[in-house]
This record gives C-alpha cells, structure tokens and sequence, in this order.
C-alpha cells in the first residue's frame, strides 16, 4: 500500500486518480453492466490471465494500482468491446479481483458504477498513501480519514503476499535503523544475511528487488502473517503490526485461520472500492484510461 516506491512492469502507466471524498456506496449495484455489457467480467478476467501468463509479476501491480486507484494501458479492447459505458476505476477494481483470485485468493462480490475522476494529483497521492517506514499510527490515521479503520490495516496488508520491494524502501534496516549504525534488531537474522546480499549498502543497489513474502511471493496466502511472527517482515510498516495489540492478534488469527484471512480481505477490499467513488452524473467514462476526455 506504499506509494510509488515499487517497481511496476513496463507497460503498467501509473494514473492516480485519488479521491478524497467519505466512504459512500450509494448507486452503485452487482448488476450495473449487466445489459449494457453483459461479458464484462470474461473480459477482464481473461486480459488479467493473459497478463499474469505472460508475467506472474503482474498480479501484484494490478492490486498495488487498485491499492492507488490507478490504472494500467491494457484494457483498449474492453473499450472496443463496451465503447464509452464502462468506467476505468471499476475495470481496475475488476482486475484487482481477478488477479488476487487467479493466484489462488479470494473471490469477492464487488458492486459497480463508478464514474472517473477529472483531474489527478500525483501529491495528493503521495501525502496521503501510507509509507513503508511510518509508524503504525501515522498509517492506521490516514486509513480513517477514508473511513477504514484499524483491521483494515492489518487485513489489506496482507497484499504483501506477493509482489518485490525495492531495496531503498527497507535498507535502513539492513545497515543504519534508526541512525544507529546498525540493523534493525527485530529483523530476523537470516532474512537480515540474506537482504544484506542482494542489497549490500551502495547506492547501486537501491533499485534491486526483494521478495515481499519471502515463502511464496507469487501465490495470494496467508504465509506473510506467519513471516511476521518469525519476525521477517520486509518493510517496516509491515512488522509494525506486531508493536500494537489489537494488530498483533490478528496478525495471529490470520496465521493460522486462512479462510479467515480470505473472508476478510475481500470484505476490507469491498470497503476500499467504495472510498469517495462517484457515481449518476459526476465525473466521466474515460475513452483512454490514461487521460481525461
């Protein structure tokens, strides 16, 4: 859930389109498209497929733009298939879905009629999504101010599952937490030996990728709750939620009950996809996902 601080594929074109409105769900319905285009989700599903085939990476990025309420340049043939009646917001809330269900996650019915936003803010994104060193109360304050709370915090972390981290976002705790001069004294230490290799402490290296869920980074689990009990969370806003105790017991629950974690992240995520969506008139249904009409 951090900002841009992660290596998205090539063809995926960040677009922020944040929107600071409160939670609201009001017209929007699971059978919005149904009429106008009825095949909407064998199209998403089969270009999300085509997209994780050529790239398991990719399911990670879908969920990570989702996350950012951004989009990617792949879905023109959707535009094709259903011109001007589709939003690109509930294409990407779609894909998101696919691709955590496709690697093995949750499936979640996911009401729509979203409408695009008309104008974008790269900072507005980059001051209020959560960054991947800030203290759990910073990031449990600004899931609240967008109407999530505490759980959601802990749940939706658990996209960590899959995806790569770039070195920069974590090195501090390899050779320098907290201006010590030394490594993070929660890291485990063999994950520690290991981040140390493929990041040794040059500048060079701040671009190199480290797995977010070191036992199966491309499989949507529940294996990096258990890396947070071995104490080998990869950033550090991932092993804060052991420092707190309500976060910690999930963290635990999660560990052990699966479908619980399933249950809950496509709860959390329905949740998400309804922060400040407009809907009837406002706003617009983008031609290109990529700009404003």
């Amino acid at each position: 859930m951090e900002h841009n601080s992660f290596k998205v594929l090539p063809f995926v074109h960040l677009l922020c389109l944040l929107l600071l409105c409160p939670l609201v769900s009001c017209q929007l319905n699971y059978k919005f498209y149904d009429y106008t285009c009825p095949n909407l989700t064998k199209i998403v599903r089969y270009g999300v497929w085509s997209a994780i085939t050529n790239d398991s990476r990719m399911a990670a990025s879908l969920l990570r733009l989702h996350f950012h309420d951004c989009f990617v340049n792949g879905c023109d043939g959707l535009e094709k298939a259903c011109p001007a009646t589709v939003s690109c917001t509930d294409i990407l809330a779609l894909a998101a879905r696919e691709a955590v269900y496709l690697i093995g996650g949750p499936f979640w019915f996911l009401p729509l009629g979203r409408r695009d936003g008309l104008t974008t803010s790269e900072s507005d994104a980059n001051e209020q999504l959560p960054g991947f060193s800030e203290p759990l109360e910073n990031i449990t304050a600004k899931f609240t101010s967008k109407g999530l709370d505490l759980k959601d915090v802990a749940v939706l972390s658990g996209a960590h599952t899959i995806g790569f981290a770039q070195c920069f976002t974590f090195k501090s705790r390899l050779f320098d937490f907290g201006s010590s001069g030394k490594p993070d004294p929660l890291l485990d230490t063999s994950l520690l030996t290991s981040l140390q290799t493929t990041c040794p402490n040059q500048d060079d290296s701040d671009t190199n990728l480290a797995p977010l869920d070191s036992a199966s980074s491309s499989k949507f689990d529940n294996l990096y709750y258990k890396l947070l009990l071995n104490n080998s969370g990869l950033l550090q806003s991932d092993q804060a939620l052991m420092g707190d105790n309500t976060t910690a017991s999930l963290v635990l629950n999660y560990s052990k009950f699966p479908y619980l974690f399933f249950k809950d992240f496509g709860a959390s995520m329905v949740k998400m996809a309804n922060i400040g969506v407009l809907t009837g008139q406002n706003g617009e249904i983008r031609k290109n996902c990529r700009l404003v009409n």
